[in-house]
């Protein structure tokens, strides 16, 4: 049974609560991060807090710590738990406070730290593709609910996820509400057309660290990638298709609302940004 720290104690799993007063709960009030540990190190620990602490300002939510006790809590829940390759998750919710909205009733933030192991999120699906459905739930709009604050709010994820499962599909991708290709239910999305790649801009969705490296990743390999407005069209006449996150690492998508992409298997250049980011994961890194 793992350790959970919860505001700077180490309570066994079974016996981790918070209250039901707290907001967190009530209303999603809070903010989250998925970040990830290779053989030993965490993978860009500094820029998962970096975004934790930037949501949090979003929302104007005083996080009750630095940014350096932060990583060494990250670190040492790590350490309790035996655990080299795993999954991390810092939570910060509001707080406990009353049946009411207003956050200023709560008098202090309560902080979370979650690990457990992780292996590949969608098993042999990465050799063979995931089948992708494009959703009617739209993508939050930047004027209401701007994506790239992450939220424990995720009903519009979930919504996204939920129609993908009922229609067969292994992952959901939204569009925003000008139909332009956001993301998928928890991951960004890359296509690859004519040798180059393109990805959405980052103001209708998340500004994904495991994207950054990706691109970087890509970059450096030789490939020239660029950020686009993309639609259904593009979509569709992908010659690949792929998707990144904390979770899914980078995915190959090898069919799209029934309609498939490519030669229906994984791309030479999805394959070749796979191999080369299980590279850069082991390399540099915050050491446990």
């Amino acid at each position: 049974m793992s350790l959970i720290y919860v505001d700077g104690s180490f309570v066994p799993e079974g016996e981790a609560s918070i209250s039901v007063f707290d907001h967190g709960f009530l209303y999603g009030d809070g903010v989250f991060e998925g970040i990830r540990a290779y053989d030993g190190r965490v993978f860009r620990l500094e820029e998962h807090i970096k975004r934790l602490y930037d949501s949090a300002k979003a929302i104007t939510l005083e996080i009750p710590m630095t940014r350096e006790e932060m990583a060494e809590a990250i670190l040492e829940t790590l350490r309790k738990n035996n655990l080299r390759n795993g999954y991390i998750r810092p939570i910060v919710t509001r707080g406990v406070g009353d049946l009411g909205l207003d956050p200023l009733k709560c008098a202090k933030p309560t902080v979370l730290i979650i690990t457990k192991e992780w292996g590949a999120m969608y098993g042999d699906l990465y050799e063979v593709g995931l089948t992708a459905i494009t959703v009617t739930v739209r993508r939050n709009s930047p004027a209401a609910l701007p994506p790239n604050i992450k939220s424990l709010n995720y009903l519009n994820n979930i919504l996204a996820k939920i129609e993908a499962n009922v229609k067969g599909g292994n992952e959901a991708i939204m569009l925003d509400s000008q139909g332009r290709l956001s993301e998928g239910s928890g991951d960004n999305i890359f296509i690859v057309k004519g040798g180059k790649i393109y990805t959405p801009y980052t103001m209708n969705n998340l500004e994904g660290i495991t994207r950054d490296a990706v691109i970087g990743v890509a970059r450096r390999l030789g490939y020239e990638v660029l950020e686009r407005d993309l639609g259904l069209f593009n979509l569709y006449t992908a010659d690949e298709i792929f998707v990144t996150g904390t979770a899914a690492e980078v995915a190959p998508v090898t069919k799209v609302d029934g309609r498939v992409i490519g030669g229906g298997k994984p791309g030479p250049v999805t394959l070749a940004l796979i191999e080369a980011f299980r590279e850069e994961t082991l390399k540099g890194g915050t050491l446990i």
